[in-house]
């Protein structure tokens, strides 16, 4: 059941990233990806306020299965940043401080530079 809630929370994850994005490009134009930054910016702190108030003891697991479809899937479908913060905070959260920085410090880097691997590669 949970990869249900999961796949049908992406769908409407994933609508929602390409309306915001949409309105930002036409109210303000393509020169700044605005769109994504807001679509960042509010899926982090949609998962903050997920952790603070509807799961303050919870670790990184899979259940109960509403919040699986709209952590995994709503929001994952509309901002995968916003999984890197709630990890992030989580390391925080159980003082693993290094952890969190080493964490941040290469995921950034190296998927940015994946991301550029894989550009390069097809051009």
């Amino acid at each position: 059941m949970d990869w249900l809630l999961v796949m049908l929370g992406s769908a409407l994850g994933g609508v929602g990233r390409y309306v915001v994005s949409a309105v930002m490009v036409r109210l303000f134009g393509p020169q700044f990806p605005l769109g994504t930054l807001l679509v960042n910016l509010s899926g982090a702190l949609a998962i903050g306020v997920y952790m603070g108030t509807l799961a303050p003891n919870a670790v990184a697991v899979l259940h109960p299965a509403p919040l699986v479809g709209l952590t995994f899937g709503v929001l994952g479908g509309y901002t995968t940043f916003s999984s890197f913060s709630l990890e992030t905070l989580y390391l925080i959260r159980d003082e693993r401080y290094r952890a969190a920085a080493v964490y941040v410090g290469l995921s950034i880097p190296l998927c940015v530079g994946a991301a550029g691997l894989g550009w390069y590669a097809t051009i």
